[in-house]
């Protein structure tokens, strides 16, 4: 599946993209708020996340940015399986790309795709000491559900505590959006 933003494309992960990948994601900055990823993230680790990506109509992206011309790689989005949980909402951006507004517009997207595949309610976190990705979270629509759960960062190698999140896609519009998404299976 591919979605088209005004300023995105979100497409699933190809081995090409390896080194790619391993520049955007391979910044302490990044892996430190993510669970799964390790620190420092190796080229190998970007080639075993990119064979991962084997369903084509899995709301699973890598996230790449449009500007004059150029596409550049900037991050990852995901719904998928966590622990208990059978649609988390997982993303990173790579710390350019961070304050331009691009993980809501493609969380927005990855809502609609998600909603489209008939998923209905979708959870997410945040590690409490990255206040930003909460705000992201709140403005595509998630409602904190007043858990603090411990999560393991393997990026940091030690428990961190995390806020959890929720939205119901039958209530509402992904969290308002830009009529120029396309999607595309």
């Amino acid at each position: 599946m591919f979605v088209r933003t005004q300023r995105l494309t979100l497409r699933p992960g190809w081995p090409e993209d390896a080194n790619a990948l391993a520049q955007a994601i391979g910044h302490e900055s990044v892996v430190r708020n993510l669970a799964m990823p390790p620190w420092p993230y190796p080229l190998e680790a970007a080639e075993t996340f990119l064979a991962g990506f084997g369903n084509p109509v899995e709301p699973k992206f890598l996230v790449f940015e449009h500007r004059s011309g150029a596409v550049r790689l900037i991050g990852g989005m995901a719904v998928g399986t966590w622990k208990d949980e059978p649609n988390e909402l997982g993303y990173w951006l790579t710390p350019d790309a961070w304050g331009h507004g691009f993980a809501t517009e493609a969380g927005r997207a990855v809502l609609r795709a998600a909603r489209a595949r008939g998923v209905r309610r979708i959870t997410a976190g945040h590690f409490i000491d990255n206040p930003a990705s909460g705000r992201v979270l709140r403005k595509l629509g998630f409602r904190p559900t007043g858990q603090l759960v411990t999560m393991y960062s393997r990026g940091r190698g030690c428990d961190v505590a995390s806020a959890r999140y929720e939205i119901d896609l039958s209530e509402g519009d992904c969290g308002g959006g830009d009529a120029d998404d396309r999607m595309a299976a």
